[in-house]
């Protein structure tokens, strides 16, 4: 094996491995999720010298370089104050989902017209249409952080992926026998996880196409599918409780029960060591996300407004408003400077 470089990742952090097996080029991620302004470089660089193989003592300047820069990030402010830039009618008939790539420079939009659109966000012009679904494209995702495929599910029962360039059609999932509502890529772009109607979750091969594992256990539809950060692990959302599963065992380790009424959403943070639920017994809140850095949580709500909050007090601190019907989706983009909300008015609306 001989390692070629180091990519940083700022969110969570720590920082990917490429390396040559075998002629083959390979990644492995490092994760730093204790990491603070308080931890010595030097100490640092010693622990993963020796837990990791592929880094010799020639690596420790660049690694300890890398750790520098994650705690020099980590010193930056996020208190970050959305003003409301533009609004976009994007389909003729009613959105459904919106979600942004990586770097916030394009997003993609699902709706009853039975087709997935892909937009520049500076100047709001439509690059691509995935059209080939047979009914409502209800759940749609970037394959981030590499951004290169889109996942799009429908009411059809399948799920197809995309390239993100061309509109090429790779694949389409077929297995679920009742609408697809949920999708969600791993971190590491190898697997896609579908929640359906029909009271399961799959997880799909991205390279072969080919159907990886069946979870079932719910009782009711899933609506919500979420990878933590390795993608060792998922979560599932359903009308009867949160469940947590192992990817590779396809086995559930833990279910989180406590809300009185219907789930409706859940999510893990960057760090894969929170994880947020949002159910009908929370003032009416939809659907939710953390920011990269960890420290907010965006809610929508049925209330036509969507809501910053700050995870350590609590507090809400900004509320969006300016849609005229319920919001059903929200997002930020990779680096938390930027927010885009999707409404039953037909719209989407990006905050700066």
């Amino acid at each position: 094996m001989k390692l070629k470089r180091f990519c940083l990742r700022y969110y969570p952090p720590g920082f990917i491995i490429e390396y040559e097996k075998e002629g083959q080029l390979r990644t492995k991620s490092i994760d730093l999720l204790e990491l603070s302004t308080e931890t010595d470089p030097d100490e640092l660089v010693k622990e993963i010298v020796k837990s990791e193989p592929l880094i010799t003592e020639h690596w420790t300047d660049e690694v300890k370089e890398i750790i520098v820069r994650l705690q020099q990030k980590k010193t930056q402010q996020t208190h970050h104050k959305f003003c409301f830039v533009k609004v976009l009618s994007s389909h003729l008939l009613p959105l459904t989902n919106v979600a942004f790539n990586k770097s916030g420079s394009k997003f993609i939009t699902g709706s009853y017209d039975r087709t997935c659109r892909v937009w520049d966000t500076v100047s709001g012009t439509c690059l691509l249409t995935l059209e080939s679904h047979q009914s409502v494209v209800y759940a749609i995702a970037f394959n981030n952080p590499f951004g290169d495929k889109i996942a799009t599910s429908s009411f059809d029962k399948t799920c197809k992926l995309w390239c993100a360039e061309t509109g090429k059609c790779f694949h389409t999932f077929r297995g679920h026998t009742a609408e697809i509502i949920c999708l969600a890529f791993n971190p590491q772009s190898t697997l896609v996880a579908t929640g359906s109607m029909d009271t399961t979750a799959k997880l799909w091969d991205v390279e072969s196409g080919e159907e990886v594992a069946t979870l079932s256990g719910h009782k009711n539809e899933v609506l919500c599918v979420c990878f933590n950060t390795v993608g060792n692990q998922l979560i599932t959302g359903s009308f009867d409780h949160t469940m947590l599963w192992d990817t590779s065992s396809g086995n559930c380790v833990a279910t989180l029960e406590g809300h009185k009424e219907e789930l409706l959403d859940a999510c893990f943070d960057l760090t894969g060591q929170l994880i947020a639920t949002a159910s009908a017994d929370c003032e009416s809140c939809n659907i939710l996300c953390f920011n990269p850095q960890s420290t907010r949580l965006l809610t929508a709500s049925s209330d036509r407004t969507a809501r910053l909050w700050d995870i350590k007090t609590g507090e809400c601190l900004q509320v969006l408003s300016g849609h005229t019907d319920e919001i059903f989706s929200c997002a930020f983009n990779y680096e938390g400077d930027t927010i885009i909300t999707g409404s039953k008015d037909n719209t989407c609306r990006i905050w700066y």
